[in-house]
C-alpha cells in the first residue's frame, strides 16, 4: 500500500505506538474536523475510513456519538476484515461504515481513505435521473473519474461490496450512490477529502443553476469531450493539478487556524 507523504508530524503519538498509525490517525481526525468545517457532516452518520499498512486488513473508522467537529485522534475504532473492533468500544461501530468501506479497501490496495458523505448538494444531484451533468467545468473535468450506484437500502449486505466495486471501477475516485449521497476515495486522505470537496461544489453549481428558473446553455459534445481528456491529464495520478497533493497542507492549515489543533489528541 502506498502512503502518501503526510503534513501532520506525529506528536502527541503515544511512546508504544506506531508513528505511521499515528499520522493517518491525526489526518483522519483532521478530515472529519474539515468535512464539518466545509458544512459536509451529516451528525455522526456518515464516515471516513483510512487503510493502515501492514499485514491484514485494518483501518479506521469513526465511533457512533463522536460528532465530526469533536472527533481526535485517539477517538477512532480499529476494525479488522470481518467487522470486529479491534481498537476501541465495539459497540460504537457503525455496520453500514464497515459495509461500504471494507468493500473498497480489500478490493484496492492502492487506496488509503475512503470518504462517505449525505450533502444537501450531493444528495439533490443523487435524486437526479441525469446524475452530474456536464454544465460546469468544475463538473466536466472529473465525469471521467465519477461512477453510479444504485441504492439498495442501508448498506447492510456484505453481498452488495461487489457491486461497489464494480461501479467505482479500477480508476473511479467518486462515486454517487443514487439517492444517498456519494463515496470518494483517494490513496492519501487528502486525495479523498479533496475529490469530495469538488463533487460538492459542482453539484451546488448544477443545482443553483437549475433553481434560476431559465435554460441552461449546453455545452457541445466536442467541448465536453476535450475537458474530461484535460481532467484525465490534470488531475489524475501525476498531473499537475492531482487531486489534494497541493490542497491538502493549506487545508489541514485553515483548520488549525479556526478550530485549532485538537484533532492530534
Amino acid at each position: 500500500m502506498k502512503i502518501e507523504s503526510a503534513v501532520l508530524a506525529p506528536e502527541g503519538a503515544p511512546a508504544h505506538g506506531d508513528p505511521v498509525e499515528w499520522r493517518l490517525r491525526c489526518e483522519l481526525a483532521a478530515c472529519y474536523q474539515l468535512t464539518d468545517l466545509y458544512g459536509m457532516s451529516d451528525l455522526g452518520s456518515t464516515h471516513i475510513s483510512v487503510a493502515l499498512p501492514g499485514p491484514g486488513h485494518r483501518f479506521l473508522v469513526n465511533p457512533l456519538g463522536v460528532l465530526f467537529d469533536e472527533m481526535t485522534a485517539s477517538a477512532l475504532l480499529t476494525v479488522d476484515v470481518e467487522g470486529r473492533v479491534i481498537g476501541g468500544d465495539p459497540s460504537l461501530l457503525n455496520p453500514a461504515g464497515f459495509i461500504i468501506h471494507s468493500a473498497i479497501h480489500m478490493a484496492q490496495s492502492d487506496i488509503v481513505c475512503v470518504m462517505h458523505s449525505h450533502t444537501r448538494a450531493n444528495n439533490a444531484i443523487a435524486m437526479q435521473e441525469a446524475g452530474l451533468r456536464p454544465l460546469s467545468q468544475k463538473a466536466c473535468v472529473m465525469l471521467d473519474f465519477v461512477g453510479y450506484h444504485d441504492y439498495e437500502g442501508a448498506a447492510l449486505d456484505e453481498d452488495e461490496r461487489t457491486r461497489l466495486v464494480r461501479d467505482l471501477g479500477p480508476d473511479g475516485r467518486v462515486l454517487i450512490l443514487r439517492n444517498h449521497g456519494a463515496l470518494t476515495v483517494g490513496r492519501s486522505v487528502g486525495e479523498a477529502f479533496c475529490w469530495m470537496l469538488r463533487l460538492e461544489t459542482a453539484c451546488k453549481f448544477q443545482i443553483d443553476g437549475q433553481a434560476g428558473g431559465v435554460p441552461l446553455h449546453q455545452l457541445s459534445e466536442a467541448t465536453i469531450r476535450h475537458t474530461r481528456a484535460q481532467g484525465r491529464k490534470f488531475l489524475g495520478p501525476g498531473g499537475f493539478l492531482e487531486v489534494g497533493k497541493v490542497e491538502w497542507p493549506g487545508l489541514v492549515r485553515k483548520l488549525e487556524r479556526e478550530r485549532g489543533d485538537s484533532y492530534r489528541s
